[in-house]
């Protein structure tokens, strides 16, 4: 029987987190591939064999950083609810997915990051935990459907729409405040973008009236 891992002191912690912190603002910047240890050691202002202290490998990092990111981005889905009105559902979705956009814009191109790259770390995730919970939230937004509280229509790609539509104010958002410009571009933008896309998905999902 293996023996229990000793907890880490207050200041090995913090330690760890410094160095999480800083690999999240290169990882972030470079991506895994172009991301190095030294990168990293010199962000988080340390030297190099004291980081290896800590973490015994850049995978294993970016590991710990990965596994963080899908916990927290999973957390609005996981939200979504079969008792709520679904407009409102949906609308309190896309206002939680914006609010990840707009407090965790490196979360955010981190994620994207290993995707463009083929997700070569984190793929057993996708096709297990990220798709057994979308199949539940689609299976939800069927029964919505037969219903007939909000029209027909594919729900794994609505569900992909509205991950695009607000994960673009994270991932482009150099893009997004450059085209806004000074006037529009502040923190403004994302109640503007929020406005925009209910607007833009729970008009489009409101049932017809029936015609007399």
């Amino acid at each position: 029987m293996n023996a229990p891992a000793p907890r880490r002191t207050r200041i090995q912690q913090e330690k760890r987190e410094l160095i999480l912190e800083a690999a999240l603002e290169v990882f972030s910047m470079h991506g895994f591939r172009g991301s190095t240890i030294d990168q990293i050691a010199e962000a988080a202002g340390m030297s190099k064999p004291n980081l290896l202290y800590y973490f015994r490998r850049k995978e294993e990092i970016h590991e710990t950083l990965i596994q963080r990111l899908l916990d927290t981005w999973l957390a609005p889905l996981r939200e979504l609810d079969d008792v709520g009105d679904p407009l409102t559902e949906l609308r309190s979705y896309i206002r939680r997915k914006l609010e990840m956009a707009r407090d965790y814009p490196r979360e955010s191109r981190l994620f994207a990051n290993e995707i463009l790259q083929g997700a070569p770390r984190i793929m057993p995730l996708l096709e297990g935990e990220l798709k057994s919970l979308v199949e539940e939230k689609v299976a939800i937004i069927k029964d919505w459907m037969r219903a007939g509280k909000i029209v027909r229509t594919d729900p794994w790609h609505l569900i992909f729409s509205i991950w695009a539509t607000t994960q673009h104010y994270a991932d482009f958002d150099v893009q997004v405040r450059a085209v806004l410009g000074p006037d529009l571009g502040g923190e403004g933008r994302f109640e503007d973008a929020a406005r925009f896309l209910e607007q833009l998905f729970l008009d489009g999902l409101k049932p017809k009236a029936s015609p007399n």
